[in-house]
């Protein structure tokens, strides 16, 4: 088998083909995202208080900036920067905890897509190409199942880490400790805002900036002969960390930094700038350190480019 472009785990053969599989509904995804769902929607207007929207608030944006956007994808699958392996361990646990998947989950899932965006096609679950139910539906509860999947192999770092083996066998299991906190703290206001809610919406959340920067928004770049392109989501790039500059991340996938031009806002960024400035942070990568990417071609005004630190360079 030979090593995907793009990728360090993603191994395919001549027979695999990325279009070549059927979407098939996943029992225990569905269920565990619906189940939280339904318990956000019946419970969650019912035990509204100032305390527990609070606590929403600041568990959604703990666990999705250090957690999901520093720790899972920019840290762990993209290696956009180097940190002890302590803050990295804590900052993948509350990836963890947003209520997606455990690490390992979270890799494999974010690198088969990436492989299958990279290829001259791909399936329309690969790239969100169906429409807005339907997507939801695939998404949310279901997974595309290739006749030829390729290969994935986790580096030897990763997959010798007993603690990641552990959060990736007890993922869902992670919640308990906190619903019985949050329950003994605050009664079940806590309890359904600090879980229930916050998981739902912070999935669906995801999901919904997945779908969206994949179909429509600004772009500066374009990557030629892909079956998938990136799109920028400006309206949710406080809310998402960072995460809905997603025509930049298609760019520079290693870049550190996703909110490269003036006015994108970049939670993410700041975050890792901060660990940076008390030494937690080292080789942070930009698009001024990156190669250029094979196919991609810059768009707008050749003042961009002197806005992203560098891209010029990297893209010229």
């Amino acid at each position: 088998m030979k090593l995907m472009p793009g990728s360090e785990r993603i191994f395919a053969d001549d027979e695999t083909d990325p279009l070549d599989g059927k979407v098939r509904w996943c029992p225990s995804k569905s269920l565990w995202i619906g189940a939280m769902t339904a318990f956000a929607v019946v419970l969650g207007p019912m035990f509204l208080t100032w305390s527990a929207l609070l606590l929403f608030v600041t568990t959604s944006g703990v666990t999705l900036c250090f957690g999901h956007s520093v720790g899972m994808h920019r840290r762990l699958i993209h290696s956009s920067f180097d940190c002890p392996l302590w803050l990295e361990h804590l900052c993948v646990y509350l990836g963890t905890l947003v209520g997606m998947a455990g690490p390992y989950g979270m890799v494999r899932l974010h690198d088969f897509r990436d492989w299958a965006q990279r290829q001259p096609q791909c399936h329309d679950y690969s790239c969100h190409r169906a429409g807005f139910w339907r997507d939801a539906w695939w998404q949310l509860h279901c997974n595309l199942v290739l006749k030829h999947p390729p290969e994935f192999r986790l580096e030897p770092r990763l997959a010798n880490d007993r603690f990641y083996a552990f959060v990736e066998r007890t993922w869902m299991w992670q919640q308990l400790p906190w619903a019985i906190l949050f329950f003994i703290i605050g009664g079940w206001s806590w309890l359904v805002w600090g879980i229930f809610v916050r998981i739902s919406l912070c999935v669906t959340g995801h999901w919904l900036i997945g779908h969206f920067s994949h179909r429509r928004g600004g772009q500066t770049w374009v990557i030629d002969g892909v079956a998938a392109q990136g799109y920028n989501v400006g309206l949710a790039g406080l809310i998402s960390m960072g995460e809905s500059w997603h025509n930049n991340h298609h760019a520079f996938p290693q870049s550190a930094k996703l909110g490269l031009l003036p006015g994108q806002i970049d939670l993410g960024w700041w975050l890792i700038k901060s660990f940076e400035a008390v030494g937690l942070a080292t080789n942070v990568k930009t698009p001024a350190d990156l190669p250029r990417r094979p196919g991609l071609r810059r768009l707008g005004s050749p003042g961009s480019a002197e806005a992203v630190g560098g891209a010029s360079r990297a893209t010229p």
